[in-house]
């Protein structure tokens, strides 16, 4: 015995060790290394010559406009100029005062297409844009530092390798000896599948992989929450994670052609509307939700599969920023989405939604407006659902006193604080909590169920992780190729962390409890799926060199879309 406690005391010591380690080499690599800006054309000016780092770029006198041109008659924001993934500069007039020409044509609203050495004036000033070439780009790409050169990803991966085993170890002291053998195969083919995404991922020319390697973390901790709670289904896990994983590399390699993204946007969203249709009319209520629907024996949330179709819908910007007439289109498709939300009953996922129309809407048109005007709307609807549906009213009447009525209302926060505190910093061990057997604990109080098992500082480097990819959205999103990256990679985090916050600060009675799921650790194939596929659009959003899923300089000729029409 004495051998066997001091050996689960130790690894507990090595696993915190490697977690930390891991969140300071993916922080050190994502958020510390210098930013080297992608070139993509130049505007010269009668003063300088500006450098253009989009795809999308607003030219105005605004201290937040891309190309900032302090001239007298230009606009705050007075136009846009922006980039096809094929190469394909075009300009437009965005309500200026002053207007927008061309070689001395004045261009109307559907803008006009520019060639290299176009003479562009904005009231009243000369400019002239100039495109890189392909040989150009190519010398500006080879003087950038690959991405893994100062923090080697393959060290990232094998520190998290050697955190997987010793998760194992545990496990094999606290399971049943038949259900070891379940336990052992499915973390081996999860080893087996991280491994063939990093070499997948080099294989293509990508040398970061920061971003997979916090969802493999996040991931690993998701198969030790279901190993200890339902090892029957590890099997299934384990497959749900490959095609999660596989729905990540499509995705990928869908946002490669914005083209086509941009033309897919709107059979996206009908399939989406569709399924949250199918929802409301098929499902039924449990525990006054109905948020699943079963074939088969099978069951699936709908609602987690509309998050990534919303993100995708929301972020098809491309050439429309800052048209506010655009937006007539979204909000009303949000306003659906909520609305089933919430007639389902989901109403921490319609919160989860709402946040995140609140991030792309004013993203897409700058408008503080816009933003009061929802928060406005939404609150009148909020006193509406609290009045409609009795059970929301009743988790906001417990809210803050689940002590005082902790075998009715409070009975699982109750349980999952009590748990989250007798872990400790080291926890008990994986496995050899009592919280597993409390309804909900590996969806809805996962979070205090982690804290029991694998201490308090594993369950802080599990919301770190999350934290880190939030960052460095936000970063990425500042040095973005396209608004449509941008936009899709800060909604996704929004999604995410908006959800984190209400799983965590829900099951210790901080919030209002939800029981909305934590980001790919909470068991559920259908969460899972959604959270690798956001992924992507993170992915897509790294602008450092040989890391982004999007089209590296020199991939295509700038004026091949030009080539091929004619």
């Amino acid at each position: 015995m004495g051998f066997t406690a001091s050996m689960m005391i130790a690894s507990r010591i090595v696993m915190i060790l490697l977690s930390l380690t891991i969140m300071v080499r993916c922080l050190r690599s994502m958020l510390r290394e210098r930013y080297e800006p992608e070139v993509w054309a130049y505007l010269r000016t009668g003063r300088a010559t500006l450098p253009i780092t989009h795809w999308e770029n607003i030219l105005g006198r605004s201290r937040s406009a891309d190309l900032r041109l302090d001239l007298p008659g230009v606009s705050r924001v007075h136009a846009v100029l922006s980039r096809s993934d094929r190469g394909v500069w075009t300009i437009y007039d965005i309500f200026s005062r002053g207007g927008v020409w061309v070689n001395g044509q004045r261009i109307g609203a559907d803008g006009a297409e520019l060639e290299s050495g176009d003479v562009i004036n904005l009231a009243g000033h000369n400019m002239r844009f100039q495109d890189t070439d392909q040989s150009k780009r190519e010398r500006l790409e080879a003087a950038r530092t690959s991405v893994g050169r100062r923090i080697s990803p393959s060290l990232t991966l094998l520190e998290l390798t050697v955190f997987q085993i010793f998760l194992l170890m545990q496990h094999a002291f606290s399971a049943a000896p038949e259900q070891l053998p379940d336990i052992a195969l499915s973390f081996a083919l999860l080893i087996i599948l991280e491994w063939s995404c990093y070499n997948a991922m080099r294989i293509i020319g990508r040398s970061g992989f920061e971003v997979e390697t916090l969802a493999f973390y996040l991931t690993t901790l998701g198969f030790s929450v279901a190993a200890s709670s339902t090892p029957g289904d590890l099997y299934k896990q384990i497959l749900l994670t490959i095609a999660a994983v596989l729905l990540f590399l499509l995705n990928g390699w869908w946002l490669r052609n914005l083209h086509r993204t941009a033309v897919m946007r709107i059979p996206i969203g009908l399939t989406a509307l569709a399924l949250l249709a199918v929802n409301v009319v098929f499902s039924d209520a449990v525990l006054g939700a109905r948020n699943w629907l079963e074939f088969g024996g099978y069951s699936f949330q709908p609602s987690e599969l509309v998050k990534v179709a919303y993100v995708y819908v929301g972020a098809s910007t491309l050439d429309r920023l800052y048209r506010r007439r655009n937006l007539i289109s979204f909000i009303a498709f949000s306003a659906i989405c909520v609305v089933a939300l919430a007639l389902i009953g989901d109403f921490g996922t319609a919160l989860i939604f709402f946040v995140t129309f609140l991030v792309i809407s004013f993203m897409r048109s700058g408008s503080i407006a816009t933003v009061f005007l929802a928060v406005a709307g939404a609150g009148m609807a909020g006193v509406m659902a609290v009045s409609v549906k009795p059970y929301i009213a009743q988790r906001f009447a417990s809210w803050g006193h689940v002590w005082e009525d902790m075998y009715n209302t409070g009975y699982q926060q109750t349980r999952a604080m009590s748990a989250a505190a007798s872990g400790g910093l080291f926890g008990k061990g994986a496995g050899a909590g009592w919280l597993k057997d409390i309804f909900a604990a590996n969806t809805d109080m996962v979070f205090a169920m982690v804290c029991e098992e694998l201490g308090l500082i594993i369950a802080l480097c599990m919301v770190l992780a999350v934290l880190i990819l939030a960052f460095f959205a936000v970063r990425s999103a500042r040095q973005g190729r396209s608004s449509y990256y941008a936009i899709a990679a800060c909604a996704s985090m929004s999604m995410l962390l908006v959800q984190l916050s209400l799983n965590v600060f829900g099951s210790l009675d901080l919030l209002p409890f939800t029981g909305v799921t934590f980001p790919f650790v909470s068991r559920g194939g259908s969460s899972l799926i959604a959270c690798w596929m956001m992924m992507a659009f993170i992915k897509g959003a790294d602008t450092r060199k040989d890391a982004s899923f999007a089209v590296r300089p020199g991939e295509r000729m700038p004026n091949e879309e030009k080539e091929e029409r004619a």
